[in-house]
């Protein structure tokens, strides 16, 4: 067990093997301690926890009395990906990728199609279902191309969310008979916008959560204001708060600083997309390009591990190629490594890159 802890950790505080009664969860990346352990043992596995998990995977708030979902902190990103999506979501998954996000949105992503490379990639052995977080989204009528869309547009919000799911469900069943839709369920499904009035977000959101806790296991918004995220966590109108909220990390917004706060502080887990492409300058600076040169990885994986590095984030990645999917995938554990081998170097990297997004400002 000793080797598990950060070295600093381990110089610092001269430990010798913790108590035999610690487990390690590999899976979520979470420690438990046995109730005797001190006071003291209880702060280096709460120090190994928040490691673990910025660099693995985070576990989403429970729902309903279950289990927490975990979630990658890398999740492949299918939009745009048109009649590629099957080939490169099992290459995704192949490479090392087990998140997989997608939407009930045909203009922008071909659901079906990354139903198929799941399936192929359960089929072939690669992962079973439970090893996957699968993310779809209901996507609002705004957001839909008029002449193909998932429900009728003429509808009720609710029925349109019912149509929405139920294909979805089908879509991204884990086994080829369509039969076995029955036992399909979806990890997260997103509001892809906040639909034209609170009134309407709000009505697509019961209708969501009349799934949760088995059909659906978690929910979340995209496109979202802070206001607009303050309202579902807060208002009594809503049983299920949000888990996630996807969103741009980019200038225009000064990377959502108050908004990543206030998931923080509420249990949500902030997904940030279009991270490389929004983001050249950020890609080209010094913090970036220090990181990459110390840990020797492309600027492109130093950029996404600094995000990462923010805590609470998980990164949209759509990359096509093989290689920078494998690269990409390698580079949080060996940021990890780096970061116990040399704590100061990693923190004064980290330091400057907050102050170029605003988050030493909190």
């Amino acid at each position: 067990m000793t080797s598990q802890l950060p070295r600093y950790l381990v110089r610092t505080h001269q430990l010798q093997t913790p108590t035999p009664a610690v487990k390690t969860l590999s899976l979520a990346g979470i420690f438990v301690a046995n109730p005797s352990a001190s006071p003291f043992q209880e702060h280096i596995l709460k120090k190994m926890q928040s490691v673990s998990k910025m660099w693995e995977r985070y576990c989403l708030r429970p729902t309903q009395g279950t289990v927490s979902t975990t979630i990658p902190i890398f999740i492949y990103g299918t939009a745009w990906k048109k009649d590629r999506s099957a080939d490169l979501v099992y290459n995704a998954i192949n490479a090392g990728f087990r998140a997989v996000d997608t939407a009930a949105q045909p203009r922008h992503y071909q659901e079906h199609l990354v139903g198929d490379g799941i399936r192929r990639a359960i089929a072939d052995g690669i992962v079973g279902r439970k090893d996957l977080y699968v993310q779809t989204k209901f996507s609002p009528i705004s957001a839909q191309d008029p002449d193909n869309m998932p429900y009728d547009a003429s509808a009720p919000v609710t029925e349109q969310v019912h149509a929405s799911i139920k294909s979805s469900l089908q879509n991204l069943r884990s086994a080829e008979d369509p039969n076995s839709v029955d036992e399909s369920y979806i990890d997260t499904v997103v509001i892809h916008s906040p639909l034209s009035t609170l009134a309407q977000t709000l009505e697509a959101w019961h209708a969501l959560e009349t799934y949760v806790p088995h059909r659906i296991r978690n929910l979340g918004i995209s496109n979202c204001t802070l206001p607009m995220l303050r309202e579902l966590c807060t208002s009594s109108q809503t049983t299920v708060k949000p888990s996630v909220v996807q969103n741009r990390f980019y200038e225009d917004t000064l990377f959502d600083v108050p908004l990543r706060a206030f998931c923080r502080e509420n249990q949500v887990i902030y997904q940030s997309f279009w991270t490389l492409t929004a983001n050249p300058d950020l890609v080209r600076s010094s913090p970036v390009q220090q990181l990459a040169r110390h840990v020797g990885i492309s600027p492109a994986a130093a950029f996404y591990t600094l995000v990462m590095g923010l805590k609470d984030v998980t990164v949209l990645n759509g990359t096509k190629n093989d290689g920078r999917m494998k690269e990409d995938l390698a580079a949080p554990k060996q940021v990890e490594a780096f970061t116990q081998e040399q704590p100061e170097a990693w923190q004064k990297i980290l330091g400057e890159f907050r102050d170029l997004v605003g988050d030493s400002a909190l």
